[in-house]
């Protein structure tokens, strides 16, 4: 077999053709997580996540669905134009195929269409916004509700329900008001590994 015949016959390989999808990667940049706490009782949130996807060539951007919680009401926007982006929930052994290497194979997660392939040096910014229910994180205890959650992106923020302030938080943080009048908690997650917050609430008086 000749040399050029040799590296016709690889570059035919199934595997050949799959190789530079998986070299794409799902590096990301820029995060923000905004999380709004829902009717208490319900151990219902909703995120709303901002992310720039920086992998050159990359197709698809994975989120993570994290273990325990169940995910529902997922929409996925380019904030550029406004427009809905296309997106279905997989596992981890379809995300590897899909692109993403270092997909954990017992973990789902949301992949998003990309509006255009991430160009080289260049960036794509997805908003998707999601409701999970999480009786762990997001419960009563006595007449507190309590927001108990490991949060592993730098720029974070809570949103309590309409009529509840706030009685603790166990990071610094600066305690904001929303325009529609809800108790929004926002925080930097200064270190590498994710922030263990506990945000309490209670009901105002009447």
């Amino acid at each position: 077999m000749t040399a050029a015949i040799r590296v016709a016959f690889l570059l035919a390989l199934p595997w050949a053709a799959a190789a530079p999808a998986l070299a794409q990667g799902n590096a990301a940049d820029d995060e923000y997580t905004r999380y709004e706490l829902l009717e208490p009782g319900s151990a219902k949130f909703r995120i709303l996540y901002q992310v720039t996807a920086v992998s050159p060539g990359a197709r698809y951007y994975f989120n993570p669905i994290r273990k325990g919680s169940e995910a529902s009401d997922e929409s996925v926007v380019d904030p550029a134009t406004g427009a809905r982006l296309k997106f279905r929930v997989v596992s981890g052994i379809e995300a590897r195929a899909d692109g993403f290497a270092g997909a954990d194979s017992t973990t789902d997660y949301i992949r998003v269409e990309l509006p255009r392939p991430v160009p080289p040096n260049g960036e794509v910014r997805i908003l998707i916004d999601k409701t999970y229910r999480d009786a762990r994180s997001y419960r009563h205890e006595g007449d507190e509700i309590v927001f108990d959650r490991s949060l592993g992106i730098r720029r974070n923020a809570i949103v309590l329900p309409a009529g509840y302030e706030l009685t603790g938080c166990n990071v610094p943080a600066q305690v904001l008001s929303t325009d529609d009048g809800r108790i929004m908690v926002s925080f930097i997650n200064p270190g590498p590994a994710a922030a263990p917050l506990v945000v309490r609430a209670r009901r105002l008086a009447p």
